[in-house]
């Protein structure tokens, strides 16, 4: 049995081979119905894992989540910290703290925003974007390496499919 092991996230290639397969809803593997092989949000965890993990490998010193945030930051330019949380799919305190953490390391900046003294804009500082385009090439490389047993047809099926649940 294959695994990977990267920070928390464990990928068992040997794993198909030994689970039973569903055959309906009555299927005597499991008695119940119920299947979790089968089902949707297992089955993106499982994707999403394939794709941290090669993630990690090609961009080591930025998460997944870093990164969307980078990457929003070149779309929008400066942006409420709320709104940027909002278009990356992050709640107010994970926002906060990937925020800061990349402010720390010189790749973000906030500045009051002149239209509402209490809100912070945040933006992408000289040595983020530079961070960012220089890695974005990778970033591409992750979706591809991550997708790679799909057709390119399967691929973009699987992209409309997954925003259509979104």
């Amino acid at each position: 049995m294959a695994v990977r092991r990267q920070g928390n996230i464990v990928t068992d290639q040997a794993e198909q081979a030994v689970i039973p397969e569903a055959n309906g809803p009555d299927d005597e593997v499991s008695g119940h119905g119920y299947v979790l092989d089968e089902q949707i949000g297992y089955l993106l965890r499982k994707a999403y894992q394939r794709n941290a993990v090669i993630f990690s490998e090609k961009i080591q010193d930025l998460t997944p989540t870093q990164f969307a945030v980078m990457a929003r930051l070149t779309e929008l330019g400066s942006v409420s910290q709320n709104r940027l949380g909002r278009t990356v799919g992050l709640d107010v305190a994970t926002t906060k703290g990937v925020v800061d953490r990349l402010g720390a390391r010189g790749l973000l900046q906030s500045e009051k925003d002149p239209g509402d003294k209490r809100r912070q804009l945040i933006s992408l500082t000289e040595k983020g974007d530079l961070y960012f385009r220089s890695n974005a090439k990778l970033g591409l490389e992750v979706s591809a390496e991550t997708t790679a047993p799909l057709t390119a047809s399967e691929r973009r099926t699987l992209s409309r499919l997954l925003k259509k649940i979104q």
